[in-house]
């Protein structure tokens, strides 16, 4: 068995797709109980997401509760953490949270490559669409959660996702060429699942393709007759219309589409304009092009202070200056305007994603596709807190974040290592300057110093100052 070094923290293995095995540092280890295999995949499967103590009972029972089943469930727990070690499951009301890479269960890495697997077909590239399918499927040892009731709807879910997963391959590789290799799997998933015309037509067309048409009609009558005797229905039309090709011998059966060529992908430059004149920060602009210019520190910085004084002005002027760094381009969002989802659906959109996934799960994973071998800058201003943040941080090790809020953020600092600056005030030899660009040379050094005054280094009390002041000023006499 593998020696864990001192330290370091374990390492795990969690497969749900199949029997529920988990693996730490390399080694099985024993669950047994029922009850706590069934809290623990149902943690797994909202992995860093909070679920509640009533959902684990409806999972743990399934309607059937005793009184006591909130008690058993922390008593449960209890033991999982004594069996995984510390740390891994926290309590978060109203009910416990399971903190774990993405890429250490099989479930999650199974979306991901599916996720991937879309983009790559979306761009034409099909050859790469199936290897990462075929990656995708390979994680499957058989059927999740056979013997647990209350888990039955999250196994029939990924029960449907995987056939989705295959019909989708088997799609590309009949369209690949592929139709001779195709055709033995093609029969077995008809007799995985009779009901599924998808399946039959591309056995059908596999068939045709192959020089096989007598079998692709049979094929089809085998289908009517079985629909009609288990269900009282007809095939439906595209069926239908599949065999009077095949009858008719129509020469398009035999071309697959064509492949679409890759579009070029979009450069989104997402930036608002620049606030000028900028004076000062030559400090904390050298900050940022230290830590953010590094290539081995975090990929997130965030400026935080209070409120008008210049932490969005900051970010912008350093994104534009140092935008050619950043040849896939920069995002920008008002996180103080929009909530997390939606921005992401407005990034997906800018990045060329056309179709985004309705489950939040699966756009995360396909945002941090796009964004995996990417040099991209994403700019998230005016953040309440760090839940606003995590979502949209992008995948790829050379994208950059900057990050501004009122508030420190310490969860996304602990959490995910990002650097921090807090941003003070403008020096008073800064403000004289800002104050002189903006009213000196119409209404004199006293208005300049009564600006420095009153705003305190504060950019934007000092800005405001000076709109009143030209407004006044502008005004005829009394």
């Amino acid at each position: 068995m593998e020696r864990v070094a001192p330290g370091r923290a374990p390492a795990f293995e969690f497969h749900v797709l199949g029997p529920l095995t988990v693996v730490k540092d390399g080694a099985e280890l024993a669950m047994s109980a029922n009850r706590e295999l069934v809290i623990l995949a149902s943690l797994l499967l909202n992995a860093n997401r909070v679920m509640s103590v009533e959902r684990l009972v409806e999972a743990v029972w399934a309607g059937s509760a005793p009184r006591s089943a909130w008690r058993q469930v922390a008593i449960c727990v209890s033991r999982l953490r004594r069996t995984l070690g510390a740390g891994l499951i926290e309590t978060s009301s109203p009910g416990y949270l399971l903190r774990a890479s993405p890429a250490s269960i099989d479930w999650l890495r199974f979306r991901e490559l599916v996720a991937r697997s879309r983009g790559q077909a979306a761009a034409g590239e099909r050859e790469d669409a199936v290897l990462l399918l075929r990656d995708a499927l390979a994680l499957w040892r058989g059927q999740p959660f056979e013997d647990i009731r209350g888990l039955r709807f999250d196994a029939a879910r990924m029960a449907e996702s995987r056939l989705e997963a295959l019909e989708t391959c088997l799609e590309l590789e009949i369209e690949l060429g592929r139709h001779h290799q195709v055709i033995p799997e093609l029969l077995a998933l008809v007799a995985e699942s009779p009901f599924r015309e998808r399946v039959r037509a591309q056995l059908m067309l596999a068939q045709y393709r192959a020089g096989r048409r007598a079998d692709a009609l049979r094929t089809y009558q085998e289908t009517r007759r079985y629909l009609l005797e288990q269900i009282g229905l007809e095939p439906g039309p595209a069926l239908r219309r599949l065999h009077e090709q095949i009858l008719r011998d129509e020469s398009a059966l035999m071309r697959p589409p064509a492949p679409r060529p890759a579009a070029a992908r979009p450069v989104p430059s997402q930036l608002p304009p620049q606030v000028l004149p900028f004076v000062g920060r030559d400090r904390e602009l050298a900050t940022l092009d230290t830590i953010l210019g590094s290539a081995r520190a975090p990929g997130a910085m965030v400026l935080c202070g209070a409120a008008g004084v210049g932490k969005t002005t900051l970010a912008v002027h350093w994104a534009h200056r140092q935008a050619d760094r950043f040849p896939d381009g920069q995002l920008y969002a008002d996180m103080s305007a929009t909530g997390p989802a939606a921005v992401m659906d407005r990034f997906l959109r800018a990045l060329g994603v056309q179709e985004t996934p309705a489950d939040p799960a699966e756009k995360l994973a396909l945002y941090r596709s796009c964004t995996a071998r990417t040099r991209l800058l994403v700019v998230l201003d005016g953040a309440e807190d760090s839940d606003q943040v995590l979502p949209l941080l992008p995948g790829g090790p050379d994208c950059r974040v900057i990050v501004t809020s009122r508030n420190p953020l310490d969860d996304l600092v602990a959490r995910q290592g990002a650097n921090r600056a807090f941003l003070q005030p403008l020096a008073d030899d800064a403000a004289r300057h800002l104050a002189d660009l903006l009213v000196g040379g119409a209404l004199g050094p006293q208005a300049v110093a009564d600006l420095v005054v009153t705003s305190r280094g504060n950019p934007l009390s000092l800005r405001l100052g000076a709109a009143r002041l030209h407004s006044r000023a502008g005004q005829p006499a009394a």
